[in-house]
């Protein structure tokens, strides 16, 4: 066992005395040491009850005849920092999260793993962490938040309050009637109920392997999640005893599931980020080119908030993510050779019930024959950008309109808060990326505040920085090159015509080469934000956003 490097022979006599000190027995000591890392928090809602995950696991490892000992590691809330300085700490928490899980694991030579994440970063951290140690590991998320109910009783949810805020500054709702919703659409504790960015990463984690069948779509509350998490334990055992590894479940074939998954629910746009991110990890690199040809393949089959009305839960209800995998490998679209850490994929799959029909439809009645996702290609993005297409009403699937430049998130939303932005638009928000940002802030309030107003079906937005997964509209981010870099978006002037079509994959800017060439002449490149700590090193290290916004 690796921790016989810290409990082992007579040198380490002082090793256990310290292990002794937590209160470990000799008994325990003999059996394999397994690390429970867990992100619980008292200021993230979506982690406020994981030690009581934790505690189930705890109990589930040591039925399979091991010795948990927890650790932990930190979160940063996106709701919560989103639209000021904290949320550029956001995507850079992913790497510090990365960092820290191994620095823990590897320094006390856990045998094993397993995983306690929730919310938009901590969870791809812990899985890149994970494909660094390769040690047996098994994920366990806190689960989804329950949905919260409006007056006519339509489902609500966190969106519903950065809607909000548009429509009463464009006097469509009143403050009474946003404070009602602030106090009724985050009703509990758990991951923000729709497809944004936590449940996505939740549910993919399942069709990675490294997590068991109900983790991304059984609720924070339900008594489930704690048989689940207790399950997660002993199964964490059982890779153990097979000395199955997390790269034995994370790698080329599991990576091409859960992109072909991602595009059946219409994940958010911030999965094509950690995937590839993830990828990068397992020695399987993915690129922009590879995201495109998994959206011409795959279907979008499910469309959960922002994409539609219904939420998490719902889609528990029907079966969850497993409805999904079944529908899709039934048709021969998922790679049977992948391994799960409960069986193989055909397996899985044989396992799996029939879709609904109005949750999870069958891929013949698909909402598209393309993915939910999309990438997007032209001068004024050459390397690529983004788009949550299922959630862009077919109105504006292409879009020709004037730039409305802003160099930053404040500025965009100070001009759209003031009824600055004109119905036919662009609204062009720069220096924002990976290293300009720095950490690539997401979006989601001018993009709600856009839409709370009225203007989504008239006013596209385009961005280095990246969206919630709440966000809907005609919203493309991850434009790579970024800004700070030189990329056409840093050349972009009040004025210039820009041309989108989704269906066509294209973003152009309609300024001769001739006139960019004069343009990238006089540009230069701006001082850094930050000159120390974190986010300056960060700035310094970061890929951009095309290649997943590792640290290189």
């Amino acid at each position: 066992m690796r921790s016989d490097s810290i409990k082992k022979g007579l040198a380490r006599a002082p090793h256990r005395s310290l292990l002794k000190a937590d209160g470990f027995t000799d008994e325990e000591l003999a059996q394999p040491l397994v690390a429970v890392v867990c992100s619980q928090t008292d200021i993230i809602p979506g982690h406020m009850h994981l030690q009581n995950i934790a505690d189930a696991v705890k109990a589930g490892i040591r039925m399979g005849g091991g010795t948990p000992a927890q650790v932990s590691t930190i979160g940063v809330c996106d709701g919560i920092a989103m639209n000021h300085a904290g949320m550029r700490y956001s995507l850079t928490s992913r790497e510090v999260i990365a960092d820290s899980v191994e620095c823990a694991v590897q320094g006390h030579q856990f045998d094993a793993m397993v995983l306690i994440p929730s919310c938009d970063k901590v969870v791809p951290g812990m899985l890149m962490a994970a494909c660094r140690l390769n040690i047996p590991t098994v994920v366990v998320t806190g689960g989804p938040m329950l949905a919260g109910r409006g007056h006519h009783g339509e489902e609500t949810d966190l969106n519903t309050l950065f809607d909000a805020v548009g429509a009463v500054t464009a006097g469509k709702m009143t403050e009474e009637e946003c404070a009602w919703y602030e106090n009724t659409a985050c009703p509990t504790c758990g991951s923000c109920s729709g497809m944004f960015t936590a449940n996505s990463i939740g549910c993919l984690s399942e069709v990675l392997g490294i997590a068991l069948p109900g983790n991304g779509t059984i609720p924070a509350v339900y008594s489930e999640r704690i048989r689940l998490a207790k399950h997660a334990g002993m199964k964490v055992m059982e890779l153990l005893e097979n000395n199955v590894t997390a790269l034995d479940l994370i790698n080329e074939h599991s990576i091409k599931n859960g992109m072909m998954v991602d595009m059946a629910f219409g994940g958010s746009t911030n999965t094509m980020l950690h995937l590839t991110a993830i990828a990068h990890e397992a020695g399987c690199p993915i690129t922009m080119a590879d995201w495109a040809d998994v959206c011409k393949e795959t279907p979008n089959i499910v469309r959960i908030a922002p994409a539609g009305p219904l939420h998490i839960q719902d889609l528990n209800d029907v079966g969850g993510v497993s409805a999904i995998v079944g529908e899709l490998g039934r048709h021969g679209l998922l790679d049977d050779e992948a391994l799960t850490c409960h069986g193989t994929m055909a397996e899985w799959v044989a396992s799996c019930p029939a879709v609904d029909g109005k949750v999870v439809r069958t891929v013949e009645n698909a909402y598209s024959q393309q993915g939910g996702l999309a990438v997007l290609r032209g001068n004024l993005a050459p390397d690529a950008a983004v788009v949550k297409q299922s959630a862009v009403s077919d109105k504006m699937r292409t879009h020709r309109g004037p730039a409305h430049v802003f160099e930053s998130e404040e500025e965009a939303c100070e001009a759209i808060f003031a009824g600055k932005i004109e119905p036919g638009e662009v609204v062009v928000i720069r220096y924002e990326g990976p290293a300009g940002g720095p950490g690539m802030r997401e979006m989601l309030t001018p993009t709600s505040a856009i839409y709370g107003m009225g203007l989504a079906e008239s006013v596209a937005l385009i961005t280095d920085g990246r969206f919630s997964g709440a966000t809907k509209g005609p919203c493309i981010g991850h434009v790579s090159p970024e800004a700070a870099a030189g990329g056409p978006i840093a050349l972009v002037e009040d004025g210039d015509m820009i041309s989108i079509d989704i269906d066509a994959g294209t973003i152009e800017l309609e300024v001769s080469d001739e006139e960019l060439a004069a343009r990238r002449a006089r540009w230069t490149k701006p001082a850094p934000k930050y000159t120390k700590g974190v986010l300056a090193r960060y700035a310094k290290l970061v890929t951009s956003a095309d290649k997943g916004a590792y640290l290189s």
